[in-house]
């Protein structure tokens, strides 16, 4: 593969897409920012195929439609490796989800029995043996112009991806895994994996069953405060309310600016400013919680169930050994602790882990009760 081309003009782009056209599939990765910002900033596009390696940049580049366009062809399978993060930035930029297919490597690793979460240069120092420079993972890359150092990282974070993918995809297919590959990133194209609308923001907090109603409905109302004045404002979260703070407002119900400024986890200087807002929603959440359940404690695990859970993690384990895939993409506490408890499956009821381990697991339960 030749040299990558950096591409700073509309003109650029379009050649760089005519070269990169013929290809049925191009690995891809981002470079962004975000440490003070709510929406992360795209920085820099990395696209490669066998034959070709482009970075584009997005800040000098005046219209990057013609590139959307392009990555959006469900014809061209998309390679990226841990693709969370770079489909929300790139979802950001393009205004919408990315289609697919997409091909994330990591996932793919672990169907093939590599952790989980391997990360980029461990995967492909494993699969190439090839090892990586590290030292640009917090660059500023809004800066510019941009280094060499900082290009050439940023050109291997993408031109290794081309025969990693290649190297992953016969072993899947050696394997007959690459059904269950495609169906662990259909999700991937999710608009709703990408954004967190603010009305759901609640979703992100941790034991909200456990608070009394009223504590409740005033946490929903803080988090979703929280998220509209974070977009409103284009700043993280937790520069607008951190969420020892928000739990402990919703713990302890402040009625005025005084008895927030007793709360040791919120800055003086967010109680003055934002005081009265804090406390006008604590007094519509005590309201609203008539209309919230009851506080919920989950009954402590009996010890059969214990007993179960352990012997249906053996089974999942010896399983993932004799498949040689990671025991966590295949099943994990939490699928076993849910199927246990709750006698529900999610994902081990349907597709490729249904036929893999989900029957034999619910057969396991079945068979002890």
């Amino acid at each position: 593969m030749p040299a990558a081309q950096p591409v700073t003009t509309s003109a650029e782009l379009l050649q760089a897409l005519e070269r990169l056209t013929d290809a049925d599939f191009v690995a891809l990765d981002t470079e962004f920012m975000r440490e003070s910002t709510y929406f992360p900033k795209l920085c820099l596009v990395q696209v490669a195929t066998p034959a070709h390696c482009v970075l584009i940049d997005p800040l000098a580049v005046p219209d990057l439609q013609p590139l959307w366009n392009f990555l959006n062809d469900r014809a061209r399978t998309k390679v990226l490796h841990a693709a969370r993060q770079d489909l929300e930035v790139l979802s950001v930029a393009m205004r919408g989800a990315l289609n697919g297919p997409i091909f994330d490597t990591q996932i793919a690793a672990a169907l093939l029995g590599q952790p989980a979460q391997i990360g980029y240069g461990a995967l492909v120092a494993a699969r190439l043996g090839q090892q990586l420079e590290k030292g640009h993972t917090r660059t500023d890359w809004s800066r510019r112009p941009l280094s060499p150092e900082q290009l050439q990282y940023a050109e291997d974070d993408v031109r290794y991806l081309v025969p990693l993918y290649l190297n992953l995809r016969d072993a899947l297919e050696e394997a007959g895994r690459t059904p269950w590959l495609f169906e662990e990133t259909r999700e991937l194209e999710l608009p709703s994996l990408h954004r967190t609308e603010p009305e759901a923001a609640w979703k992100r907090l941790k034991g909200l069953d456990r608070l009394r109603p009223e504590q409740r409905a005033t946490a929903k109302l803080l988090a979703h405060w929280r998220e509209e004045t974070a977009i409103k404002h284009d700043k993280p979260r937790g520069w607008i309310l951190a969420d020892d703070a928000l739990r402990e407002i919703a713990e302890r119900l402040p009625g005025s600016i005084q008895d927030l400024e007793n709360i040791r986890t919120l800055p003086g200087g967010i109680a003055r400013r934002r005081g009265d807002e804090l406390v006008a929603l604590v007094a519509r959440g005590i309201e609203l919680g008539a209309g919230e359940p009851a506080s919920f404690v989950p009954p402590r695990p009996e010890p059969q169930q214990l007993a179960m859970v352990t012997k249906l993690m053996n089974i999942a384990r010896t399983t993932a050994e004799e498949l040689k895939v990671s025991p966590e993409i295949l099943a994990t506490r939490r699928d076993v602790e849910q199927l246990v408890f709750s006698r529900r499956t999610d994902r081990l009821s349907t597709g490729w882990r249904k036929d893999v381990i989900g029957d034999r697991l619910i057969a396991g339960l079945q068979g002890a009760t």
